[in-house]
């Protein structure tokens, strides 16, 4: 039991550390900026989903927390299409590197057999769950999915996610606020559980 409280109280810390650092960074006045490209970049490549950035900047700054939202989703759908279009153009030069890297490659074909029947429900279910988003925006492309399906889609189920997050946050900011700081580590914890839990389901689908 001792290890196990010092290894939580050490991913505690880590995790406050990190949670002070993205407040602080996100009442800069480039934050935007910055969540911008993280979920620009987590629609396409980047392992690490905006929410990151999102949920600090809508507690830091709760009076623009639907600008932050729609700033988010914007990224995010543009992001997709550049996923898409890795998905297109460089599939062997890009895309294939990027879904070994994730362990994903032997699974492809899984995907590429539901994709035209189902497309809109795979692109709607990844963008509102924990599930890696870029390996749907990348597969659609590979199948060439209807693109005004694949936009459609995108803008519903980012637009839902984000602006949830910012209507839950902006509504009960403080107490949210009080209760992530207070239940950080544990909450860190179930995250990375989510997060690991999104990659392996691709894995063994």
């Amino acid at each position: 039991m001792g290890i196990l409280k010092n290894f939580y109280m050490a991913f505690h810390n880590f995790a406050k550390a990190c949670y002070d650092y993205f407040i602080d960074l996100a009442a800069r006045p480039n934050a935007m900026y910055f969540l911008f490209l993280v979920a620009f970049t987590e629609s396409s490549f980047f392992p690490i989903p905006p929410d990151v950035m999102l949920i600090p900047m809508v507690l830091a700054l709760p009076q623009k927390a639907y600008r932050i939202a729609l700033l988010a989703t914007v990224a995010s759908v543009l992001g997709g299409f550049f996923g898409y279009g890795i998905g297109v153009f460089f599939f062997d030069l890009i895309a294939k590197p990027i879904l070994n890297f994730y362990g994903y490659m032997h699974q492809f074909d899984v995907f590429k057999d539901y994709y035209h029947q189902w497309g809109a429900w795979i692109v709607f279910g990844a963008g509102i769950t924990p599930f890696p988003y870029k390996v749907i925006t990348i597969a659609s492309g590979v199948v060439y999915l209807d693109l005004i399906t694949f936009a459609v889609a995108s803008v519903i189920a980012r637009g839902m996610r984000f602006y949830l997050v910012a209507w839950l946050l902006k509504k009960y900011g403080e107490p949210m606020k009080v209760y992530i700081e207070k239940n950080l580590g544990i909450l860190s914890i179930l995250f990375l559980i989510l997060l690991i839990g999104g990659f392996l389901a691709v894995k063994y689908i």
